[in-house]
């Protein structure tokens, strides 16, 4: 009976601790975790930023996530088979609406001489190759001498601009964008001749307390403990993520755009191009007939038939030429081919991740000095190695991947491995060797550790090249006359947009 009673009193004793555990409310504006308020000094200051979508940076279109088939939807003509047809799902992004303009470019270029007065070469470095409009046997001289600089060519894409250049104008764009958003935030103070060499703003910087350059005030610190404020963080809604380059499954997909096509989860219709169809001409309305992308139709033509109105040229055109896609895309296919993040392998389709595939990664650490404070470059940019430490042990979550299940065991990160010496950091010699030293005389490999992914289809290629499946490679130091890119921006937070009443 005893047993009895002690057992009902527990069991009355959770009930009642359970339901004064389910009816506990939280606070308005506090935490449903703690009870603790947020943004109140007398609870701690813990800021909370109530903000539910991630905002859109400049020059961006919002892509929804989703499952596609990326690969071939034709046949494979040149008999290649790296573009096997496989299921990938894809994170919401954002996309450039179009190419890089000639406009764009320039500016770079300007605001580069501008503040690294010291290094005038990274500002000649960031140029174009208008050589690439050189041909032997064509009078393309016009393009190479005014192409770039003439103010008709500005709403042009840019071209000539080799894969590592195109990165280097993400990072750039990337910190002025957000240098411009804490300008405007008054953190900032607006004067970019006090900028020079090391001193320029960049992002990681800023985060980590390494440039002090033109901060005009810090954020109020609400805890009082430092009178001096502090810095702007990620959490506070004001700075954007990184400017990239699309990855390979990003850019078909956004090419794809089978938005427009599926009913409650299911593709109705998957076109051949950038648009519904299997043809490459307007099938409807006013414009029927009307080509929908900037190609070669055939040998020699690349234009049509004077005063035919085909919408062709043989050059790229405007950035916004054409009709976009259903993601609101423009150029997708023709005009101009465009570089994606991803390294080249004939057998992509086999090795990638089923969500958000890409090949290429290199995990760096942070350079650091004796006091643990990040280094910085005369750039003033966050120095990052593939060597890095935990303590005195090298922490083998860096390290080099663009090789990786390629059968060459050191691009692999293994634990056995030392990273911190240089010969085991070796990755590309032993699989792809360009015929340097007597061990590997005579051997050549197209396709290494630098070749890169571009897709798209110009104004020289054939229709084959317009769908977006299809895939070339070059290696990222080279630049072509019909190649050249857009920027992607992870959308971090909620997959959709999402509104809040």
């Amino acid at each position: 009976m005893r047993l009895y009673v002690k057992l009902l009193v527990a069991a009355v004793g959770l009930a009642t601790f359970g339901c004064a555990s389910s009816g506990f409310n939280a606070p308005s504006g506090g935490s449903k975790t703690t009870g603790w308020m947020y943004n109140d000094p007398k609870y701690g200051g813990f800021e909370v930023l109530n903000m539910h979508n991630q905002p859109t940076g400049p020059g961006l279109v919002f892509v929804p996530g989703g499952t596609f088939t990326m690969g071939r939807v034709t046949e494979d003509i040149l008999r290649d088979w790296d573009n096997q047809p496989r299921r990938v799902s894809v994170d919401s992004y954002y996309i450039d609406a179009t190419e890089v303009r000639n406009v764009d470019w320039r500016e770079y270029v300007h605001w580069l001489g501008l503040v690294y007065q010291s290094y005038p070469e990274v500002a000649r470095k960031a140029l174009p190759d208008t050589l690439a409009w050189r041909k032997p046997l064509a009078y393309n001289e016009p393009l190479v001498e005014y192409y770039f600089r003439l103010a008709s060519f500005n709403e042009y894409p840019v071209v000539g601009v080799s894969w590592l250049q195109a990165n280097e104008y993400c990072t750039w764009r990337s910190d002025r964008v957000n240098e411009i958003s804490l300008i405007r935030a008054g953190v900032l103070d607006f004067n970019i001749l006090e900028q020079k060499d090391d001193n320029s703003f960049n992002t990681d910087s800023y985060i980590s307390g390494q440039y002090a350059g033109l901060v005009k005030k810090n954020l109020p610190d609400i805890t009082g403990r430092n009178p001096e404020g502090r810095r702007v963080g990620y959490e506070d809604g004001i700075l954007f993520p990184k400017y990239r380059l699309p990855t390979e499954a990003e850019w078909e997909y956004a090419a794809t755009a089978v938005v427009g096509s599926s009913t409650t989860g299911l593709l109705s219709d998957r076109g051949v191009y950038p648009w519904k169809g299997s043809g490459v001409r307007q099938t409807d309305g006013a414009n029927k007939g009307l080509l929908m992308a900037n190609f070669q139709k055939g040998r020699g033509d690349l234009m049509g038939v004077a005063g035919s109105g085909d919408g062709s040229a043989p050059m790229p055109m405007p950035v916004n030429s054409f009709w976009p896609n259903d993601f609101g895309l423009y150029c997708m296919a023709g005009n101009v081919n465009e570089w994606v993040l991803d390294v080249y392998r004939a057998l992509s389709f086999e090795d990638i991740n089923d969500s958000r595939p890409y090949r290429g990664n290199i995990f760096t650490s942070v350079v650091r000095d004796e006091d643990g404070a990040p280094q910085r470059d005369s750039l003033g940019r966050i120095k990052r190695d593939t060597v890095g430490y935990v303590g005195n042990r090298p922490n083998y979550m860096v390290g080099d991947n663009r090789n990786y299940r390629d059968g060459d065991m050191l691009s692999a990160v293994n634990s056995e491995l030392d990273m911190s010496k240089k010969e085991d950091r070796a990755n590309s010699d032993k699989m792809y060797y360009q015929g340097v030293g007597e061990d590997h005389k005579g051997m050549t490999s197209l396709v290494n550790e630098n070749s890169r992914v571009y897709k798209g289809g110009s104004f020289v290629d054939r229709a084959y090249w317009l769908s977006p499946g299809t895939r070339r490679f070059l290696d990222e130091n080279q630049a072509k006359e019909d190649l050249g890119f857009r920027c992607a921006m992870d959308r971090l937070g909620a997959a959709e947009f999402v509104s809040k009443k």
